[in-house]
């Protein structure tokens, strides 16, 4: 028997608006994700990316973190900071789990809090498409996860790799869904 968790990662101010004019749409369909998986008793784990003061976790050897070090700066991401959006609030019971690079395994105790729970299917969604969500579907396969990814609730700035990846990368390791599809799928298991 499975037990689930749906992983809202990365789904912060800062982050999502890069989506642009698309990013209301995008949370209207990770609220609908949400509400699914409370509805039908998953646990629902926020994943938050969060630096100290200064960001002393940021090397200049890391190129992707080096070339975004100036926007954080901009863009509060501290314990501090309110990071979520806020239509898609944590609630009672939800877990927010701060990471300190892109996969949501990476500098946090994730793993550690699944196995604690027996949770052993993973629903992912998440932006960005190649980075959180490519990550951590890459780590949680080789930890025999059984993944689920939303395809409409994973974004990319760059809509060519994020059709590559759910079309073509991510249904070799996972089973690819949209929200409505998922949805569906958990009132019918349900009733």
């Amino acid at each position: 028997m499975s037990k689930s968790a749906l992983l809202i990662m990365d789904v912060q101010n800062g982050i999502v608006s890069n989506l642009g004019n698309d990013a209301k749409e995008y949370i209207e369909r990770v609220k609908k994700a949400i509400d699914a998986a409370r509805q039908a008793n998953i646990a629902v784990i926020f994943i938050v990316v969060r630096f100290r003061k200064g960001y002393p976790e940021m090397s200049p050897n890391n190129k992707m973190f080096a070339s975004i070090r100036e926007r954080f700066a901009a863009i509060p991401m501290d314990e501090t900071s309110h990071s979520t959006q806020p239509v898609i609030q944590p609630e009672d019971g939800d877990l927010v789990i701060a990471k300190k690079r892109v996969s949501a395994f990476a500098g946090s105790d994730l793993e550690m809090i699944l196995n604690a729970q027996g949770i052993n299917h993973l629903i992912l969604c998440g932006v960005s498409t190649s980075g959180v969500v490519l990550s951590t579907l890459r780590y949680a396969a080789d930890k025999d996860f059984i993944l689920t990814v939303l395809s409409d609730c994973c974004a990319d700035q760059d809509q060519e790799v994020h059709r590559v990846l759910t079309e073509k990368v991510f249904p070799r390791q996972a089973t690819v869904s949209t929200v409505e599809e998922w949805a569906k799928a958990l009132v019918e298991l349900n009733n």
